[in-house]
C-alpha cells in the first residue's frame, strides 16, 4: 500500500486540527477540545514515524551510493552492511506506519462492562467464573486499570453464577475486546474424588461503557422494578425495596442490580449496564451489516463461538481463532495475558489492512 499521499494529507489534517485547538470556541469545550486533541496527537505520532522513515530511505540511499562507486573495498563492506541494516528496518517501520494508518477503532480507548456468567459444568463452571474474574483483575492491575464490581450472584463453593464489573483506564476496550466468547476450561475438580477430567464452559461478553452522548435511553422505553435484595440462600440482605430490576421494552434486554444497599445507586448501576448493552447491540447490529456487505465479519463478538480453552493438567492455553497455543496457564491465570492479547491484536491489525488493500484495489 502506498503511503505517500496518505502522508501528505495527514500532514495538511494535523496542521487544520492544530489551528481548531487554538480557537477560542473549540479551547473552551473541555469535550470538543479532547477529541480534537486526542486525533491530533494520534496523527502526530503516524507523522513523527512517517518523518523517521523518509530519513531511512536518504540514508540508504546514500549507502547505495556509495556501494555503486566507491573503489574502497573497505568502505563498500561497510555500505553493504550499513544498507542491509536499513533495509530491515526500514520494511519493519513501513509496516508499523501502514497498521497506525488503519482508521482507528472508535471505541478503542472507550472502559469496557465485562460479565462473565457460568455455563455447562455445574459448580465448576462457576468457580472458573471466579477464577476469569481474578485473571482479569490481576491483569488489569499490571496495566494500572480500576475494576469496580457492578452486581454479583454467588454460589455456595465458592464460585459464582454471574459477575459484572467494569474497567476503566487507557484503551481497555482496545485490548480486551476480543475475550468475548465461550472460554473452556479443563481440569480435575477439587471436589472430585476420582480425579477425572472435568470440562465446563462460561460465557464472557464485553462491553463498550457508553456515556450518555453515545446512546440516548427513552424514559418511556424503560419499565423499572424495585423488589427487596436478597443475599445468598435466601436470607435478606435489608429490609427495603433497594433491588433495580430495568426493562428495556423495545430490545427486551433486562438489568438486575442489588449489591448496594441504596435503590438510587442500584438503579445508577443498572443504568449503567443498560446503556452499555445498548451500545453493543447496536455495533453488533452494523458488524453484521457490514458483514452481509462485504462476506467478512472481523471481531463478531459472536458469543456462541468457543474461543479458547484452558487445559490445566497440561499448563496449557489455547487460543482456536488464531490457532496460538501457549504452556504458561499457571502465569497467566496471574494475569501475563500479554502474549495472548498482542498476538490477537497482531491479526486483527492484519486482517484490517487485508481489507483495506482489498477497498483500495477495487
Amino acid at each position: 500500500m502506498d503511503i505517500t499521499s496518505q502522508i501528505t494529507n495527514i500532514r495538511r489534517t494535523y496542521e487544520q486540527l492544530g489551528m481548531q485547538m487554538a480557537q477560542p470556541e473549540i479551547a473552551s469545550d473541555p469535550s470538543k477540545y479532547s477529541d480534537i486533541a486526542r486525533e491530533h496527537a494520534r496523527l502526530g505520532r503516524i507523522i513523527e514515524k512517517a518523518d523517521q522513515l523518509q530519513k531511512m530511505e536518504t540514508e540508504l540511499k546514500q549507502a547505495r551510493e556509495i556501494i555503486a562507486h566507491e573503489e574502497n573495498e573497505e568502505m563498500r563492506t561497510m555500505a553493504e552492511e550499513e544498507a542491509a541494516e536499513l533495509e530491515v528496518a526500514g520494511e519493519q517501520l513501513n509496516n508499523e506506519i501502514q497498521v497506525m494508518l488503519i482508521p482507528p477503532d472508535p471505541y478503542a480507548d472507550k472502559n469496557i462492562i465485562m460479565e462473565i456468567r457460568a455455563g455447562t459444568g455445574g459448580d465448576e463452571a462457576g468457580l472458573f467464573v471466579g477464577d476469569l474474574f481474578r485473571m482479569y483483575s490481576h491483569f488489569a492491575e499490571r496495566k494500572k486499570w480500576k475494576v469496580e464490581i457492578l452486581e454479583k450472584s454467588e454460589q455456595g463453593v465458592g464460585g459464582f453464577k454471574e459477575i459484572v464489573f467494569s474497567i476503566s483506564g487507557s484503551e481497555v476496550y482496545l485490548h480486551l475486546q476480543f475475550e468475548k466468547g465461550v472460554h473452556r476450561v479443563q481440569r480435575v475438580p477439587v471436589t472430585e474424588s476420582s480425579g477425572r477430567l472435568h470440562t465446563s464452559a462460561v460465557t464472557v461478553a464485553v462491553l463498550p461503557e457508553a456515556e450518555e452522548k453515545d446512546i440516548a435511553i427513552n424514559p418511556n422505553d424503560l419499565r423499572i422494578d424495585t423488589f427487596r435484595a436478597g443475599g445468598h440462600g435466601g436470607q435478606s440482605v435489608n429490609t427495603t425495596d433497594s433491588a433495580v430490576r430495568i426493562i428495556h421494552l423495545p430490545t427486551e434486554i433486562v438489568v438486575t442490580c442489588q449489591d448496594e444497599r441504596s435503590q438510587h445507586k442500584n438503579r445508577a448501576r443498572a443504568l449503567r449496564v443498560l446503556r452499555s448493552r445498548l451500545l453493543e447491540y447496536e455495533i453488533e447490529k452494523q458488524h453484521a451489516a457490514e458483514a452481509a456487505d462485504r462476506k467478512l465479519q472481523v471481531g463478531s463478538g459472536d458469543r456462541s463461538e468457543r474461543i479458547r480453552t484452558y487445559n490445566f493438567p497440561q499448563n496449557r492455553l489455547s487460543d482456536h481463532r488464531i490457532n496460538l497455543t501457549l504452556y504458561s496457564l499457571d502465569n497467566i491465570m496471574q494475569g501475563a495475558l500479554d502474549d495472548v492479547i498482542d498476538a490477537l491484536l497482531a491479526d486483527y491489525n492484519n486482517q484490517r489492512l487485508r481489507e483495506l488493500e482489498v477497498s483500495v484495489s477495487t
